[in-house]
């Protein structure tokens, strides 16, 4: 079923057609004062329906959450002095594998928090991870062994995050917007979680007898 926000840039465009049917037909009335009235309306709901259609496609990748929840399960496995491979499985069944550089894996999202007129809208608080990359322990080994970043979002043609410091129209809307970030030691063969609750990102060591 689609998106109450995709459901509201519908029914904006088909009021904004009707009326401006109804511009045209008080044009050849030679009603100048219904055509304007007509007109200027029809072009206010085009504009609201152009902007629910935005922002729906702008939030596409970000997952809503209410509670803690998994965002990813990464398994490590060191391939040598400083050295690792990071593989990333999501929710949808997706899954990224990545050769890092230093001690530990770092993480870091996008979290929107939207007020609760934005609720009814069908948007929630919601997240998208963003990157990963390799964190060594010793400042040193951080300013001077290699770096390595890798994108964890998918490529998209707009996204919230620049819409909402793009355009102030939105800033209502909006109760918080901020990056959150997280770290763990990867230095053996492990599997951990990394959940998402409404205060950020954390990471939680999976247990198990044999990877």
């Amino acid at each position: 079923m689609p998106s109450p926000l995709v459901l509201a840039a519908i029914l904006f465009a088909v009021l904004a057609l009707a009326l401006f049917v109804a511009g045209f037909y008080a044009i050849k009335q030679r009603r100048l004062l219904g055509t304007a009235a007509s007109l200027t309306l029809a072009i206010l709901l085009l504009s609201l329906a152009g902007l629910c259609a935005t922002i729906s496609v702008a939030t596409q990748g970000y997952r809503a959450f209410t509670r803690e929840e998994v965002a990813a399960v990464v398994e490590t496995r060191p391939t040598g002095a400083q050295s690792f491979n990071a593989t990333f499985r999501f929710p949808d069944g997706r899954e990224k594998s990545f050769s890092l550089a230093g001690d530990e894996f770092y993480v870091d999202a996008h979290i929107l928090k939207w007020k609760p007129i934005a609720n009814f809208l069908g948007l929630h608080t919601a997240y998208e991870l963003d990157r990963v990359s390799g964190r060594y322990v010793r400042l040193q080994d951080e300013q001077l062994r290699p770096r390595t970043v890798f994108a964890l979002a998918d490529d998209k043609l707009v996204d919230m995050f620049q819409l909402r410091r793009r355009f102030p129209l939105l800033k209502p809307l909006v109760d918080a917007e901020y990056g959150s970030a997280t770290f763990m030691l990867a230095s053996e063969r492990a599997r951990f979680e990394v959940r998402v609750s409404t205060t950020g990102l954390l990471i939680r060591r999976v247990l198990e007898d044999s990877l």
